[in-house]
């Protein structure tokens, strides 16, 4: 796993569904109001967002025909039913609260396509006993219409599709209040109009142990107020936290959601993912970055409202003097790589509207990051270009193929058509709040590393087809290149040898 505090330092300085009316994104009840009312979003059509927290769809009121009916008054009556029934049963769970048994490991454990549908008003609670709600491998299982809380699943582990099994369907369901993460994910999994909120580590936990998951689809959610646990303070530096967290995802469409006021990052994809598309969706008051997306493989990252993000970490890192260029969407050795099988083979930012968050985008590149390397927090992983890790070693890893596919690269990242708004006044800042940045450590570690020296930062820089054209500038922006001490203006920024944002226009008195 990663995190955006993981920077070595410089050698010269140390280092769709629900829709939220346009006119204000109130938060739920249930999460502090840090980001009441909407901004004025001229210039780009306002995002529509899933309000489902706030305004659950209602299950059915009566039994459908054939199901069967769940009584809330007899204590593990739906773990106990889903045993003694046959697979494809349909199971609908009456008004009120429905209990497991009292064992810490008491669980349902659905048979391939069930069914399990709540009435207005069913509950299905864990009472802070028991660990998981539903388990097991079996396929195509769909749950809809219920709220799932009070589950203490273990760090890292989920309450809803414990075992990450394949094919489940989530709609309109509320998973509110739990430890760990509300939701895990397998292949081929659907999460439609859900309220995934208050959970002590993640929303949802997109990881598959030994597996990759693949096909997954997030849309029309609202995501809120997600690791209470506080984990990254527990753990410095775990990059265990967030509205949802991706984990090896081989395709996947983030669209349409809400993923706002969670501790630390909104949506982060970490290690070995590919082929996302990110789109339409309303990125907003994330203590951390909106989006991360780190080691990881060709993208889309469209149309998204990302707004008042990164005020808490980014604050507390200029606080603390750290001059890294924390930023609202990290790009972490992550690029487009032809190689690897997508719907593109770049990673291209466009037609988003960022308005006041804690500075803009960072593509980054840890040189002393590569498979092999002690410095690789992703530990074990290596590269979706070399399958033997052990080849990426001395004296091989010093040529062709392994110099280059022995590092994840920040590389082939068009970001274009944007929309960069920034008032200070808004944001409370006077310091680097304002950046955008290309850039990468001095390679120093470990001594057999053939990315020693400005290597990396020269490549990411230069030579990796990295690019921000036709964007728009409103505010007082400035911009990193190469390593944190370069830092430029405007027109520094567009001249050679760094040549960025050839078509862009720049007001630094507009962003008011």
């Amino acid at each position: 796993m990663g995190s955006k505090r993981r920077h070595r330092a410089w050698a010269a300085a140390p280092l769709t569904l629900a829709l939220l009316l346009a006119t204000g994104c109130t938060s739920t009840p249930d999460t502090p109001a840090k980001a009441a009312g909407a901004p004025s979003m001229s210039g780009a059509s306002a995002t529509p967002v899933a309000r489902v927290c706030a305004e659950p769809a209602t299950g059915p009121a009566k039994a459908p025909a054939g199901a069967v009916p769940v009584d809330p008054a007899v204590v593990g009556d739906l773990a106990a039913k889903t045993r003694s029934s046959p697979p494809g049963t349909t199971f609908w769970l009456r008004p009120g609260k429905h209990r497991l048994d009292p064992d810490r490991y008491a669980q349902v454990i659905p048979k391939k396509g069930d069914r399990y549908l709540g009435a207005p008003g069913a509950v299905l609670d864990g009472r802070k006993k028991n660990q998981y709600a539903f388990g097991g491998t079996a396929r195509d299982v769909i749950i809809r219409y219920l709220t799932v809380q009070g589950f203490v699943a273990p760090q890292n582990e989920g309450v809803v599709n414990h075992d990450s099994a394949d094919g489940w369907t989530i709609e309109h369901a509320t998973i509110q209040h739990n430890s760990g993460a509300g939701l895990m994910a397998g292949a081929r999994q659907r999460v439609r109009a859900s309220c995934l909120r208050g959970n002590g580590q993640y929303g949802m936990n997109a990881y598959k142990a030994g597996d990759r998951v693949s096909d997954l689809v997030v849309e029309g959610n609202e995501v809120v107020g997600n690791n209470t646990g506080d984990w990254e303070r527990r753990r410095k530096g775990c990059g265990c936290t967030g509205g949802i967290k991706f984990w090896a995802v081989n395709g996947a469409d983030v669209r349409g959601n809400w993923v706002h006021d969670n501790r630390g990052t909104g949506l982060w994809a970490d290690t070995n993912n590919n082929d996302f598309r990110i789109e339409n969706n309303v990125l907003e008051a994330n203590d951390g970055a909106a989006l991360i997306y780190e080691t990881s493989y060709n993208a889309i990252i469209r149309n998204n409202t990302i707004r008042r993000n990164n005020w808490v970490e980014g604050r507390r890192a200029a606080d603390r003097g750290d001059s890294f260029p924390f930023a609202t969407v990290y790009l972490s050795e992550s690029g487009g790589e032809p190689r690897v099988r997508a719907r593109t083979d770049k990673i291209e930012i466009y037609r988003n509207v960022l308005e006041n968050n804690w500075s803009g985008i960072t593509l980054w590149e840890n040189a002393d990051r590569f498979c092999n390397s002690p410095a690789n927090t992703s530990s074990g992983d290596c590269t979706l270009l070399v399958r033997d890790t052990g080849r990426c070693a001395k004296p091989a890893i010093a040529t062709a193929p392994l110099y280059a596919d022995c590092r994840w690269k920040t590389q082939r990242v068009d970001i274009h058509g944007n929309r960069f708004v920034l008032d200070k006044s808004v944001v409370k800042c006077t310091v680097k709040c304002d950046r955008m940045a290309v850039l990468a450590n001095y390679g120093t570690y470990p001594d057999w590393s053939p990315y020693q020296g400005e290597r990396v930062a020269e490549a990411i820089t230069g030579e990796q087809h990295n690019r921000w054209h036709d964007n728009v500038y409103l505010g007082p922006w400035k911009f990193v290149a190469h390593d944190p001490s370069r830092i430029l203006d405007a027109g520094q920024w567009q001249s050679a040898p760094y040549q960025q944002d050839a078509g862009s226009t720049f007001e630094p008195r507009a962003g008011g």
